[in-house]
């Protein structure tokens, strides 16, 4: 039985900001002088939620520069450079299979309710989803309330709902709602590091929503 909605994680999932991520995480140690750089292999092993553990597995040391000015710093350079990335491959076609079947569509996701909205609405797609969830902060903390909120609103069931992310945190997002998940590994964490997880992982976000409507 198909699901009736399916709840999308944004960032690295719908939006490729990968590698513009890995680029502002290299600006960020040089601003603040910090010797080490990433490529977006070892970025994709060291990325992580929460935020916080990410930054301590980059190198940063909150006593000498506190997480709250690195994670400002950090989204004064991405929010506007974000606006040259691109969709994931296979996005569009991905939210077409999910309309065609009529399954409702939200995106649940760690940014910032106004630069969500800004990006999604950027790409000519905010028409696709009933709601954008996002935080109230930039310091990307847990989704799971605010996803919660609106399965309690509009009346879903968990278990008629679907979370499609590239995280395990979205994994763990998912099953602390009681909602099935599906990973993708084409966006911030690689397959090996997404397995622990325990859900199925795809390759690419179509292959995770054919998998689903199959």
């Amino acid at each position: 039985m198909h699901p009736s909605l399916v709840l999308w994680d944004w960032n690295g999932t719908l939006l490729d900001d990968v590698d513009l991520c890995v680029d502002a995480l290299n600006r960020l140690l040089a601003r603040f002088h910090y010797p080490q750089r990433y490529d977006k292999t070892q970025y994709r092993e060291i990325f992580c939620f929460p935020v916080q553990d990410y930054y301590v597995r980059a190198g940063f040391d909150f006593s000498r520069t506190p997480f709250d000015e690195l994670a400002r710093s950090y989204m004064e350079d991405y929010i506007p450079a974000s606006a040259a990335c691109p969709l994931a491959d296979g996005a569009l076609e991905a939210l077409d299979l999910f309309s065609g079947a009529g399954v409702r569509q939200v995106v649940l996701s760690a940014s910032r309710r106004d630069t969500l909205e800004q990006q999604v609405s950027q790409r000519g797609i905010r028409s696709r989803f009933d709601r954008l969830l996002g935080l109230e902060d930039i310091y990307a903390r847990s989704k799971v309330d605010i996803g919660l909120a609106y399965l309690r609103e509009e009346g879903f069931a968990p278990d008629r709902a679907v979370m499609i992310g590239d995280s395990v945190h979205d994994a763990e997002v998912a099953a602390a709602m009681g909602v099935p998940c599906v990973l993708q590994c084409a966006g911030h964490q690689s397959r090996s590091a997404l397995q622990v997880s325990g859900v199925p992982v795809t390759g690419s976000v179509l292959e995770a929503s054919r998998r689903i409507l199959t």
